[in-house]
C-alpha cells in the first residue's frame, strides 16, 4: 500500500531538484566571464514510479510518478565546434607566425627606401659616374672610394642585422618548445585528476573546461590530434575520459603521441652545432624526427622554416636564404668588381711604370679576396686597405691607353652594376639591380601572402569561435529566465508541502471525531 506521505517525499525532492539547479544556474552567472568556462545545466530526470513491477505488486490501476531528480550536470559543448577551432587555430599560429616573420625581414631590407642596399648601390654607380667624367679629380676620387665604404657597410648591416634577428627566432623557438612541453604537462596533470574522479560516476565539468582550454592553446603551437579513453570504474555515460593527444600532420605517423594514458613526451629541437647551426631534427619522446619531415603546421613550424632547417644536404629557410642571397650578391659583385678593377691602372702605376693589381674589395678577416669564402661573405666585405689609403690606387684607366686622363675603366667598373650579367644565383645571370629586385620582390610576394592568409584564418576563427560562444558561453538574460523558473518550481514543491499538510491534517484531527 502506497505511503500516507509520499506527497510529501515527492515534494521534497521537486525542493532539492530545483534548489540544485538554481546552484548551476548561479555557477554559471559567477564564472560568465571566466576564460574557457563552458555554461552548465542540470539535467532533470523522473525518478522510478511506484510501484515495482513484481508478482506482489499492489492492485493499483497503474504506477504513480514519485517525483524528480537531477540526474546529472552537464557542460554544453558541441566537440565538433572544438575541433573546428582548433584546426584554424592551428593555421592562424602559423600564419601569424610567419607574417612577423616576413615583418621583421622587411623593416631590415627597408626597400625601396633612401637606405637600403638598392639605393646605396645606386649611389656608388653616381659616384663612378662624376669619376669617369672627371678621373683625375681627388673629390670624386673620394666619394668613390666613400660610396664604397657605404655599400661594404650596408652588406655588413644587413648580414649582422638578419643574423641577429634569425639568432632571437631561435630563442623564440626555444621557448615554444618549452611552452608545448609545459602545456602537455599540464595537460597531463588534469588527466590525472579527472581519472580520479570519474570512476566515481561524476562529471568534473570544470576540469573538463581546464583540459580543453589548454588544448586550444597547444593547438597553436603544433598541429593536434585529439581521442578520448574511457577511466573505467562506474564513470557515467557523460564523461569524457582520459585526452589522448597525438601530433598530427603530414606525414607523421599515429605514434607520434604528445600525451597518452602513461603521461607525456617531452619535445625537443636538435640543432646543428656547426655552419649554419640550423635546425637538424625534434625529439618527441624516443621518436626523431627530421626536421624536413617535421609537417605539423602551427607557430613551432613557422619559426623552424624562417630559423631554418636542414633539407638534405643543404640548409633551407626565409632567414638563411636571405642571408645566402646576401653573401652571393656580395661575393660575385666584389669577385667582378675586383676583376675589372685588377686589369685597369691606377695613377701610381700609370706613374711608376708598374702593373700592381689592387683589390677594391676584400675579406675583413684576411684583409684579401683572393682566400675568401662566399658564406657569411656580406658580413666581411669591406674596401682595401690600399683605396683607403691612397686615392692614387683607385684604377680609372685601361692598359691599351695608359694615360691619367682616361676613364675608360671607370665606366668599366660602373657597367658591373646595372649591365654587366652575373650568376648571382648561381645559375641565372642578371645584372645587379635585376637580381636584388627579384630577391625583394620575391619577399615581398611571400609576405604579402602570409599576410592574407593570416587575415583569412583569423576571420575563420573568429566565425568559429562566436558560433562555438552561441553554445557554450554563459548568456545572463537565459541564466535569469532560468533562475525564476527555478525559482517559482520550487515555490510551487513548497506549496505543495503545505497541501500535504492540511491533507494529513483533516486525516489525523479531523476524522474520527464521531460520537465524542
Amino acid at each position: 500500500m502506497r505511503s500516507t506521505f509520499s506527497g510529501l517525499e515527492t515534494a521534497r525532492r521537486a525542493m532539492f531538484t530545483q534548489q540544485g539547479a538554481l546552484k548551476v544556474t548561479g555557477h554559471n552567472i559567477a564564472n560568465a566571464n571566466t576564460p574557457g568556462y563552458t555554461r552548465q545545466r542540470a539535467n532533470f530526470q523522473q525518478t522510478e514510479p511506484y510501484p515495482n513491477a513484481a508478482i506482489n505488486r499492489p492492485n493499483i490501476p497503474g504506477q504513480v510518478g514519485t517525483g524528480v531528480e537531477a540526474g546529472s550536470i552537464q557542460r554544453v559543448r558541441e566537440a565538433f565546434l572544438d575541433t573546428q577551432y582548433r584546426g584554424e587555430s592551428n593555421k592562424l599560429g602559423y600564419w601569424e607566425t610567419k607574417m612577423q616573420s616576413y615583418k621583421k625581414m622587411e623593416e631590415v631590407m627597408n626597400e625601396p627606401s633612401e637606405a637600403g642596399l638598392s639605393r646605396t648601390m645606386d649611389q656608388f654607380w653616381e659616384s663612378l659616374q662624376d669619376l669617369a667624367v672627371n678621373p683625375t679629380n681627388e673629390g670624386a676620387r673620394s666619394v668613390v672610394r666613400q660610396r664604397g665604404i657605404a655599400l661594404a657597410e650596408t652588406f655588413n648591416y644587413l648580414s649582422s642585422t638578419l643574423t641577429s634577428v634569425r639568432t632571437d627566432m631561435r630563442n623564440e623557438l626555444d621557448v615554444s618548445v618549452k611552452q608545448v612541453n609545459s602545456l602537455m604537462q599540464q595537460i597531463h596533470n588534469v588527466n590525472e585528476q579527472i581519472a580520479d574522479v570519474e570512476p566515481h560516476g561524476y562529471l568534473p565539468n570544470d576540469l573538463y573546461d581546464e583540459r580543453d582550454r589548454l588544448i586550444d592553446e597547444l593547438s597553436s603551437m603544433i598541429n593536434v590530434q585529439v581521442t578520448y579513453e574511457s577511466n573505467g570504474g562506474q564513470s557515467s555515460n557523460l564523461a569524457e575520459g582520459r585526452a589522448i593527444v597525438r601530433l598530427t600532420g603530414d606525414g607523421l605517423t599515429p605514434s607520434a603521441t604528445l600525451v597518452g594514458k602513461g603521461g607525456y613526451n617531452t619535445l625537443s629541437v636538435n640543432y646543428q652545432t656547426t655552419g649554419a647551426q640550423a635546425v637538424e631534427s625534434l625529439q618527441l619522446g624516443s621518436l626523431t624526427i627530421d626536421a624536413a619531415n617535421f609537417k605539423s603546421t602551427g607557430k613551432v613550424q613557422a619559426l623552424m622554416e624562417s630559423y631554418g632547417y636542414v633539407e638534405g644536404t643543404g640548409v633551407t629557410g626565409d632567414y638563411t636564404k636571405m642571408l645566402s642571397e646576401l653573401d652571393a650578391m656580395a661575393y660575385v659583385f666584389a669577385q667582378k668588381f675586383n676583376q675589372v678593377h685588377a686589369d685597369g691602372l691606377s695613377p701610381n702605376e700609370i706613374n711608376n711604370g708598374t702593373t700592381d693589381p689592387i683589390q677594391f674589395f676584400v675579406d675583413d678577416v684576411t684583409n684579401d679576396f683572393a682566400s675568401a669564402t662566399q658564406e657569411g661573405f656580406a658580413s666581411r666585405i669591406k674596401i682595401s686597405q690600399d683605396i683607403v689609403s691612397d686615392l692614387a690606387n683607385i684604377a680609372t684607366a685601361t692598359a691599351t691607353n695608359p694615360t691619367l686622363g682616361n676613364p675608360d675603366n671607370v665606366q668599366l667598373l660602373a657597367n658591373v652594376i646595372n649591365v654587366d650579367k652575373l650568376a648571382y644565383d648561381g645559375v641565372n645571370n642578371a645584372t645587379f639591380r635585376s637580381h636584388f629586385e627579384s630577391v625583394i620582390g620575391e619577399m615581398a610576394v611571400s609576405s604579402q601572402n602570409a599576410v592574407r592568409l593570416a587575415t583569412n584564418t583569423s576571420q575563420l576563427k573568429l566565425s568559429v569561435d562566436e558560433r562555438r560562444q552561441a553554445v557554450s558561453s554563459v548568456s545572463l538574460d537565459e541564466e535569469m529566465t532560468n533562475m525564476i523558473q527555478f525559482q517559482h518550481a520550487y515555490n510551487a514543491a513548497a506549496r505543495m508541502i503545505t497541501l500535504q499538510d492540511e491533507l494529513l491534517d483533516r486525516v489525523i484531527n479531523g476524522m474520527g471525531t464521531v460520537g465524542r
